[in-house]
């Protein structure tokens, strides 16, 4: 199985609904997927989502307090959200 998309809303950083799709250029094999980017830009939340939609329980493990802090908590811009949905989509291989 390999990881094909990622859809994340309301969780943490992501406030605007968010799609990251893994894919393979046309007759190749899936590889390896890299997230770069500058420090705060969120990368860490990608993989805390991630853990997150496969059912870990613990707020420590996704760098929070309580669980409640994995939804987005507003900014001068935005306003509080009052969910947060992840939903992982898996390729068979």
């Amino acid at each position: 199985m390999y990881l094909e998309r990622l859809d994340i809303h309301g969780f943490k950083s992501f406030a605007k609904k968010t799609t990251l799709l893994f894919e393979a250029r046309p007759h190749t094999r899936p590889g390896v997927t890299s997230i770069v980017g500058p420090n705060g830009s969120g990368k860490s939340n990608i993989a805390d989502a991630i853990r997150w939609v496969l059912g870990e329980t613990s707020a420590k493990a996704v760098r929070g307090e309580k669980m409640e802090d994995v939804i987005f908590s507003g900014s001068q811009k935005k306003a509080r959200l009052g969910m947060a949905e992840v939903t992982l989509t898996l390729k068979r291989g």
